[in-house]
């Protein structure tokens, strides 16, 4: 079944194959240059760094467990990284959005009503073709947001070639593809919150 990590039956070759995605997965930016993963964390750490350093916020939007993977995010963000953050998740939020406009429109209205200039849009999906998170990409470009994202599944998918930095798991097991994505986040705050540790220790 598509989907599922063919693996699962045998843990030791699940886990291998997890090892294996993380020296395969692709950092590329709009002009076709490529980054080693090590590279693009850094690289999005320091984005996330000068606009939180300005006052900006970090807006990480996800459809499904990715929904979970951005609150998720966005909170640790905030309370272990003092990082201003969103994500869109809010129940009421989500059914007014979808009923009123269409789901696809769930991201794209809230980030045109609270983006920022300077803001940094973190769009997160596995198969890389949801609607609502290419329309809230689209958006934030609009409203003159950097954007990062996060994509799995075929080579091609849409969001894989959108935003000022892309992460790109070569994987079609929704799975390994959503541990990725979480340990790339995970990574990024915690180079953050390293960062700002060793520049207190050196005053």
């Amino acid at each position: 079944m598509k989907g599922l990590a063919r693996t699962a039956i045998d843990p030791a070759a699940y886990f291998d194959e997890i090892e294996k995605l993380f020296a395969r997965v692709q950092v590329t930016t709009p002009d076709g240059a490529t980054a080693t993963l090590s590279e693009g964390v850094l690289r999005a750490a320091a984005v996330f760094k000068e606009a939180t350093a300005f006052g900006r916020k970090l807006i990480f939007i996800g459809n499904g467990g990715t929904a979970a993977t951005a609150s998720h995010q966005a909170v640790d963000y905030w309370k272990n990284g003092g990082m201003r953050t969103l994500a869109f998740n809010d129940a009421a939020l989500l059914t007014c959005i979808s009923n009123d406009f269409g789901y696809e429109h769930v991201f794209e209205k809230p980030i045109e009503m609270f983006a920022d200039r300077g803001d940094v849009l973190i769009a997160i999906s596995s198969s890389g073709q949801s609607e609502n998170i290419l329309r809230g990409v689209a958006a934030a470009e609009k409203a003159g947001c950097r954007v990062v994202t996060l994509s799995g599944f075929a080579p091609d998918n849409p969001l894989r070639g959108l935003g000022d930095l892309r992460f790109y798991v070569p994987s079609d097991a929704y799975a390994h593809v959503e541990l990725l994505h979480l340990s790339i986040c995970d990574a990024i705050r915690d180079r953050i919150i390293a960062e700002r540790l060793s520049a207190v220790r050196e005053r």
